[in-house]
Formats: structure tokens, sequence, C-alpha cells
């Protein structure tokens, strides 16, 4: 029991990481039709830059606001040159953000050389505590915490404010907004923000959680948040959460018992999902 117990944890803290990259993801691509293939980019330069910011300044808050500015600045410049020209049209989207994705990794190469950076955990998240034969790694509980408030600070955006109203509404027909008064490519653009800047976020998070940053970590991540993306359906933040926390369980789960299967279980999960309902477990038909 105390086994499952503490591979429950771990499962859930890294659904969490996954569920923080792939809002971002599901806010860009889910909501705003846009096929970003360069979010992995903006989550390895929210890595590389919050670390940036916490060996400068020591807090590990400086890190993630760091960060969170990175992403955001990032982000807007992407929408504003790359991405807005290329809107309704997915095949031109892909061959631009993957450009994208590959310039921003060889930018990290020359702003802070080719070599893996070793990231410690901030003192006061270092340790554990341990209940009987459950530990508890304080790290991964503030993960787990942090992940939940982002997913109850998202729904509130979406479900309970006026730009939220007015997302939802674009996506649905953009020339009726439009027609309203309404400036929808500036409200595309604060989306695309906000998806950058939650991509280095988690990027930032993830960086002490496995203790080293390197250049290629963002292609390794994107694939994953992609397939949660897949699996929870288009748009929705709900099937997000379950989806990253499925895939973070079964990935725990699988390492342990079927260390064979630990890489392949998140496609099998995906192509099974797809195969049964097509848009995703908590997606709309169309």
């Amino acid at each position: 029991m105390d086994v499952l117990l503490n591979l429950a944890i771990n499962g859930l803290a890294t659904g969490m990481l996954l569920f923080l990259l792939a809002a971002g993801l599901t806010l860009i691509f889910g909501l705003m039709d846009v096929l970003n293939f360069s979010h992995g980019g903006l989550f390895a330069w929210g890595a590389y830059s919050g670390i940036w910011f916490y060996m400068f300044s020591g807090s590990f808050l400086v890190a993630i606001l760091g960060a969170i500015v990175t992403g955001t600045g990032l982000g807007f410049l992407m929408e504003k040159w790359i991405v807005r020209p290329v809107y309704g049209n997915h095949v031109t989207q892909i061959l631009v953000t993957l450009g994208v994705m590959l310039v921003l990794s060889e930018m990290l190469k020359v702003v802070w050389g080719p070599n893996p950076i070793n990231v410690p955990v901030p003192s006061y998240l270092d340790g554990s505590w341990q209940v009987g034969g459950v530990i508890f790694i304080k790290y991964r509980l503030f993960l787990i915490v942090a992940g939940l408030l982002v997913f109850i600070g998202l729904q509130m955006l979406l479900n309970r404010t006026r730009l939220g109203l007015i997302v939802r509404a674009g996506v649905i027909n953009k020339e009726m907004v439009e027609a309203m008064g309404v400036n929808i490519r500036r409200v595309f653009t604060f989306v695309f923000m906000l998806g950058a800047a939650l991509a280095a976020m988690a990027g930032v998070f993830v960086a002490p959680y496995s203790g080293v940053i390197h250049a290629e970590m963002g292609m390794q991540f994107a694939i994953l948040a992609f397939i949660v993306v897949v699996i929870g359906g288009m748009g929705t933040m709900s099937g997000t959460l379950f989806a990253s926390i499925l895939v973070g369980l079964s990935g725990a789960f699988m390492a342990y018992y079927v260390p064979e299967l630990s890489l392949a279980v998140n496609m099998l999960i995906m192509v099974a999902v797809l195969l049964l309902k097509p848009s995703g477990l908590f997606g709309a038909r169309g």
C-alpha cells in the first residue's frame, strides 16, 4: 500500500508539470486553432531564463517571475511576426513553428552554452516528510499545489470573466465578435502570450524537478504536451488536467511495474482514445 501511495504522489507531481505545459498549448491549439510546435522552445527558454534569474538573485520567486516575463515577451514577438501571418493555414503553421522551435533551441546554446546545467532544489522546498512508509517530497507537493492553483485560475479566467467569454465566442465566430466592436486580434495576441507564459513557467518548475536542463529538453516535453491535449480534448482545461494526471500516473506505475512499457504507455493511451473518441475524452464533437 505504501508503494502505491508513493507512486501516486510521484505520478501526480509529474502530471501537474505536464498540465502546466499543456495548459498553454490547450489555449493556443485548442482555443486559437494554431498548431504551435514551437511550444517546447518557449518551455526550454523559460527553464533557462528562470534558472539564470534564480542563480543571479537566489530567489525562486524571482526565477518564476523572470521566466514568465521571458515567455510573455517571446510569445508577443512570435504571435505578431510569425504566427499572425499564417492563421488558418495548418500546414504552414507546422513548418514555421517547427523552424522556430529549432531556432530557439540553438539560441539557447549560443546564450548559455551547449552543456547541460545542473539545477538545485530551493532550500525551503528541499527534503521530505515521512508518514509511516509514505514519503512526501516537498518539491513534488509544491508542484501539485501549484498545478491546482493554475487550473483554478484558468477556469475562472475562461468561465467567469468577460475576457474568457470573448475568447470562447471568438473561437466559435470571430466575425461576429469583431462586428460587436471587439478587437479579436488583440485578444488572440493576449491568449498566445498567456500560453507562452504558462509554457515558460512550466520550464522553470521542471528544472529543479529533473535536476538538470539542456537545450533539447523542449522537444521531449512538447511531444508529451501534445499527447495530453489530444487525450483530454481540444480547448478544455478540465480535459487537459485529467489527461495530464492520467499520463503522469500511468508513467509512474509503468516505470515501476513494467519498465519496458514506460515510454510507450502514453502513445498507447493516445491511440486508444483516438480510436474510441477522436475528439478526446472531454472534447466536443466538431
